[in-house]
């Protein structure tokens, strides 16, 4: 994307610590966007911001008023939010229906689920009374393609999250407000920490890198607010979930 195309844009990422989040981060800025990270743990947005021109907020978005706080001093700060992205997101390594805890359950419907709602809307009101906004949620390749890895928690919730990106477009079209899921197959990201089996490096290395996804972030933001990308699903041309060479865990 050419540098400036975003010039005078603001863009919030959630997740914007590390893996997609950050990378989203860094193109956004790369193309002129003013860009503000947030995330559960102000070391790691700290550590991001050596890495990216960004302001940053910390905010667990699994919690109503760490948001509402969190968009307020964005708007304090910068007046608006063009663009949000929200890339925060969680798995647990006990996370079948075997092993995976009430209480898991809920922690991952909490952040990638309602945290995702609550970011949507505390930044819709302002979207709708510029008539322009777009709102990009990563979902997850299990977002359309069941799969056993992900667990019954992490694949509802991202099967869910396409489900919000088709309600916004639905309800807030005539509002000038368009949204995208984007749904990434296996990608290098930190997240894979959580697996039962982490990966080796070498298959981490023919995954998706983070900024593949940076990039094609970018490259929705960038375009007319006339378009749409309604739904992205990009993968690994090395994909193991078409191939069988990913195992179910035991």
């Amino acid at each position: 994307m050419p540098a400036g195309e975003l010039s005078g844009k603001v863009a919030w990422v959630t997740g914007g610590g590390s893996g997609i989040g950050l990378a989203a981060a860094t193109a956004l800025a790369k193309s002129g966007a003013k860009v503000v990270i947030s995330g559960r743990s102000e070391a790691t947005l700290k550590q991001a911001l050596k890495q990216v021109k960004a302001d940053a907020v910390a905010c667990d978005v699994g919690d109503k008023a760490q948001v509402a706080k969190a968009a307020a001093e964005i708007h304090k700060r910068h007046g608006r939010v063009d663009v949000l992205v929200n890339s925060a997101g969680i798995n647990l390594p006990k996370r079948n229906f075997r092993d995976v805890t009430n209480e898991g359950w809920d922690e991952i419907v909490r952040i990638n689920l309602s945290g995702m709602f609550y970011c949507i809307q505390a930044v819709l009101p302002g979207m709708r009374s510029r008539k322009d906004g777009l709102i990009i949620n990563v979902s997850s390749w299990f977002g359309r393609y069941a799969n056993a890895l992900g667990g019954p928690g992490y694949g509802a919730t991202k099967r869910a999250v396409v489900a919000l990106s088709e309600q916004l477009n639905i309800e807030e079209c005539t509002h000038g407000i368009r949204a995208t899921s984007v749904l990434p197959g296996e990608a290098a990201t930190p997240i894979l920490e959580k697996r039962p089996v982490p990966p080796s490096p070498q298959v981490r290395a023919k995954m998706l890198q983070p900024e593949d996804l940076g990039r094609t972030l970018a490259f929705i933001a960038g375009l007319p607010a006339r378009v749409c990308v309604n739904e992205i699903i990009i993968s690994p041309t090395w994909n193991r979930f078409l191939i069988g060479g990913l195992e179910a865990p035991k």
